[in-house]
């Protein structure tokens, strides 16, 4: 089964069993909008709350031994327009977008993908010489990662427009790793007269085939196969709205949390206890006007993320940076994702945000890119960039006065100049940041499993810790006194545990049922439950099942859930 297919399986479960909806669907939905549902509202807070314990509530270990210092906070979405100004998004946050002259159809051009077929004819620009074969463009594709591009060629070959002159195709499977030359993602692709020729898919930004008018007029349409493109151009991603009733403000919806820490990192200093070196963390709702916005709740235009500004002495930032990237991979381990599914990622020197000196990204197995990764999270080194943009443009001191370093500096015998210049400085940022709805996405990727032996062929196999419901109580039977035996237990354990209480259906449909939303533990009350006062408990991983004392229960739970 091919993993576009696994996909497809796991949004179909989602809407079939409450996890995420289609926004407004009873209008026909808005693109790049979702809602969560029961279970993936459980879910998603379940996350969040891992996530604000182990960052704020009880924070890592800082290598000197201590807790590190972190507060936390909750800043407004619509801030002071200037906000935008300065931290640079107004004039620098966009994508390139290009566009089908004729169709009028819109896509990414970061995001384009091309389809060289060994044996084309084409321009000289488009032509390449890949392991003694000449390989022409013969099409584009659109997606948000080589992975995704690769799958939708492999999966719907004759819906791919090639360019004018150029055979359709008909098949395309990805060739053995054993059979790839020079570069990876080798495919082998049947044309409609049936020859059977190689083929690879590259981005076509490598080749900077949409660098001009000139150069897009080489490159066929996604849409059309035609060369109608319009050369890329810059589209800002921020929503804007009007505050005021009399001479409205424009005003724009945050396109990322962390502009709010820093326009409060004063107030911050000024009325708690925290000391250089120290984080501020919020989690909170983003908005970005996607081009394009793709792949189940991957990239959509509301969200939620989850971010750290760690404020540090700008000396010690690159030991930080390297602090957090360990830690925050081994958060996202403790959530059950496993380890060969999660990778580090470098940024290029020439695809760094303007504020970051560096950035390395957590990136993860999605099965709409694989075999390649995604993003993740982003932990990015920011240096000064944010508070001293923000303290140019409002002309507020937004430096900090490190007392200890100050007394420190004089027991050694530094200079007064020496002292003074080191002691009050502009601290360095390091940024932890993850979507909270992208890791909605990872762990219900991570959990999804198929079994055709069992109750239910599906089953979501979360941590239980994860996991939205984390226990089922039945009666085997709705009767013979089993409901008030089991109604009992169930309103003993809802006081700790988010529990449901199921009398209906053959017990196997329960089963089955739990299995699909990924409970990891069910209770069942039966007859020898009136005799002995021991239920059944069955494991869904294993489907080991096995009797304990109904009194033993709350224990049990509790030794495996907290």
């Amino acid at each position: 089964m091919s993993e576009a297919n696994v996909m497809e399986k796991i949004v179909s479960l989602c809407k079939r069993r409450g996890f995420v909806y289609p926004a407004s669907e009873i209008y026909g939905g808005l693109n790049g909008f979702w809602d969560y549902g029961p279970l993936g509202v459980l879910l998603k807070n379940n996350i969040r709350d891992s996530w604000w314990r182990n960052m704020v509530e009880c924070p890592p270990i800082a290598p000197d031994g201590h807790p590190v210092d972190m507060v936390g906070i909750d800043t407004a979405i619509i801030q002071n327009p200037k906000t935008w100004v300065a931290s640079g998004h107004v004039g620098g946050f966009s994508d390139p977008m290009a566009d089908d002259k004729k169709t009028n159809q819109r896509f990414r051009a970061d995001h384009a993908y091309g389809v060289f077929v060994e044996g084309y004819t084409s321009s000289e620009r488009s032509v390449y010489i890949v392991g003694g074969g000449n390989f022409g463009l013969a099409a584009t594709i659109v997606g948000s990662s080589l992975g995704e591009a690769i799958a939708f060629l492999e999966q719907s070959p004759r819906q791919v427009p090639t360019a004018p002159g150029q055979e359709a195709f008909r098949e395309a499977a990805l060739l053995p790793e054993d059979q790839w030359f020079t570069l990876n993602h080798t495919l082998e692709v049947k044309l409609k007269s049936g020859k059977r020729v190689r083929a690879f898919v590259q981005p076509l930004q490598s080749h900077k085939l949409l660098e001009n008018e000139k150069t897009a007029q080489q490159v066929p349409s996604p849409f059309s196969g035609q060369f109608d493109l319009t050369e890329a151009r810059q589209f800002n991603l921020m929503l804007s709205s009007d505050i005021g009733a009399v001479d409205p403000i424009k005003a724009y919806l945050r396109p990322e949390t962390a502009q709010g820490i820093f326009l409060q990192y004063k107030n911050v200093v000024d009325t708690t206890r925290v000391k250089m070196p120290f984080g501020v963390a919020q989690i909170g709702k983003s908005f970005r006007n996607e081009v394009t916005p793709r792949n189940f709740i991957f990239r959509s235009r509301e969200f939620e993320q989850m971010e750290m500004e760690w404020f540090c002495h700008p000396d010690e930032a690159r030991k930080w940076y390297e602090f957090w990237k360990a830690e925050r991979m081994k958060w996202w381990r403790s959530l059950g994702v496993a380890e060969s599914n999660l990778r580090f990622r470098d940024h290029e020197q020439d695809e760094l945000s303007h504020y970051s000196k560096m950035t390395v990204d957590i990136e993860y197995k999605y099965p709409f890119t694989a075999p390649d990764f995604g993003e993740l999270e982003g932990i990015a080194h920011r240096g000064c960039f944010d508070l001293t943009q923000h303290q140019q443009h409002s002309g507020q001191r937004l430096d900090y006065f490190d007392q200890e370093l100050q007394l420190k500096l004089k027991e050694q015998g530094a200079s007064d100049e020496d002292v003074k210049a080191k002691s009050r400085y502009i601290p360095n940022v390091i940024e932890p940041a993850s979507g909270l709805t992208r890791a909605v996405l990872v762990l219900l990727c991570e959990s999804y499993a198929e079994d055709a032996s069992r109750p239910s062929p599906v089953y979501m196999k979360f941590d239980p810790k994860m996991a939205p419901i984390k226990a089922g109580i039945f009666p085997l039977v709705n009767k013979e006194g089993m409901p008030e035996v089991a109604e009992k237990l169930y309103m003993d354990l809802r006081t700790k545990f988010m529990c449901e209480y199921d009398p209906k259906q053959s017990i196997g449909k329960r089963y089955a049922r739990m299995d699909e939303i990924g409970t990891p533990f069910c209770f069942t009350i039966d007859g020898q439950t009136l005799q002995d006062q021991t239920v059944t408990v069955r494991e869904r991983d294993s489907l080991k099942q096995e009797r304990i004392g109904i009194d033993k229960v709350m224990a049990f739970l509790t030794e495996r859930l907290i």
